[in-house]
């Protein structure tokens, strides 16, 4: 197979490793800096072009689109979707879980367990919003962001207040900004489950080494293996599939209540690799070598 890895370069560890992997199967593979491709848009030809060279006679992408770069890196995938090039990962499912206030919404749709989130553009109605999730503290959230960035603890209504001003002044493309409630009991620790095609291939906590309430490991989190229950694992498959993802990192965390789902990563980091010592990158090629000739599936969610 001719497989292109759209990816901001080969020092990436998960690129890396998805060529090595790809490699060893056979196939020929290209990384491709998607932030260096552009686009001819015209009828019935879509052109995807790359340093000059048009990027066709590829059987299938693996994209590895940063948030940053999610508007253009999800229309260079559309570009070659619309060329009929497999993709594991579709540009709608990508958008979609980039949107922490889309993609929540459509995680209560599916019956995923989350905390509890409200939103809103008015700050003068912060003591109703923070009735609604249980009281203070509170987590407050653009819903654009990743590694944790983006994301504030306020410990009183005072400070959810100046959080949520300072947040609407500095957000001037309107980006929705969410309130959630603070699950006490599962502070600075949260699991990574990595789901490939329908099943849990890898999971891990996370703990953060300070008093950071964020478990992140691009925030300096621990990662150690973790067993997840049933109820765990059925969750973290059910929130891949309610965003339409064939590849994903769904991050929990353990409440008194049950499993709560806080996001799904649509381009997840194999550092998950470095803890578990399990193939994440051979279970990906070998998804895309399953699926790359079959019929591109119709997104489900709808949304």
């Amino acid at each position: 197979m001719r497989i292109a890895i759209l990816s901001n370069g080969n020092g990436n560890y998960s690129t890396k490793r998805l060529k090595e992997e790809a490699k060893k199967r056979g196939h020929y593979v290209k990384v491709v800096k998607y932030r260096e491709c552009y686009a001819s848009i015209e009828k019935n030809n879509p052109l995807v072009s790359y340093r000059g060279e048009d990027l066709s006679g590829y059987d299938a992408i693996i994209p590895r689109i940063a948030a940053h770069m999610t508007r253009y890196g999800t229309a260079i995938v559309r570009q070659l979707e619309m060329q009929g090039v497999y993709t594991p990962s579709s540009s709608i499912a990508i958008t979609r879980s980039r949107d922490k206030l889309r993609s929540t919404q459509l995680l209560a749709k599916a019956g995923v367990g989350i905390p509890k989130t409200v939103f809103s553009r008015n700050s003068t109605d912060i003591d109703d919003l923070i009735e609604k999730i249980g009281g203070t503290p509170v987590i407050i959230k653009l819903a654009r962001g990743t590694h944790g960035n983006g994301v504030v603890l306020a410990e009183t209504k005072k400070a959810a207040k100046s959080v949520l001003q300072a947040f609407y002044l500095s957000n001037e493309d309107g980006t929705n900004i969410l309130l959630q409630e603070f699950i006490k009991e599962s502070a600075g620790t949260d699991i990574r489950a990595l789901v490939v095609g329908g099943r849990v291939i890898a999971s891990m906590k996370r703990q953060s080494l300070d008093d950071d309430f964020r478990s992140n490991l691009h925030k300096g989190g621990e990662g150690t293996v973790i067993k997840l229950t049933e109820e765990e694992r059925k969750m973290a498959i059910k929130a891949a599939k309610a965003m339409g993802l064939n590849i994903a990192g769904v991050d929990m965390m353990r409440s008194d209540r049950g499993p709560l789902v806080l996001e799904v990563n649509a381009s997840p980091g194999f550092g998950i690799e470095l803890v578990t010592k399990r193939d994440i990158a051979g279970a990906v090629i070998e998804y895309v070598e399953r699926n790359a000739k079959r019929r591109p599936k119709k997104d489900k969610v709808g949304a």
